[in-house]
């Protein structure tokens, strides 16, 4: 299989991990899925050596992961 198909189809089950966040009402489990989409959309913005996605990436994943812990550590 060729990587550039490897890493598009990264993206988009990216894209639907994050999709399902948005629809989820859940705050725990829409950031856990915004993480794992947001992880592999790096993944595919790494890849195509973006200057724009890669940082937006990482800030997005960074966002979830603060919440995610502060979620946390009110329980």
């Amino acid at each position: 299989m060729e990587p550039s198909l490897i890493f598009r189809i990264l993206g988009a089950i990216g894209l639907i991990f994050i999709t399902a966040g948005v629809l989820t009402k859940n705050r725990f489990h829409q950031n856990i899925y915004f993480i794992i989409g947001g992880l592999l959309l790096e993944a595919y913005a790494l890849f195509l050596k973006d200057v724009i996605f890669v940082p937006l990436q990482v800030v997005f994943v960074m966002a979830a992961l603060y919440e995610l812990y502060h979620l946390k550590k009110k329980k």
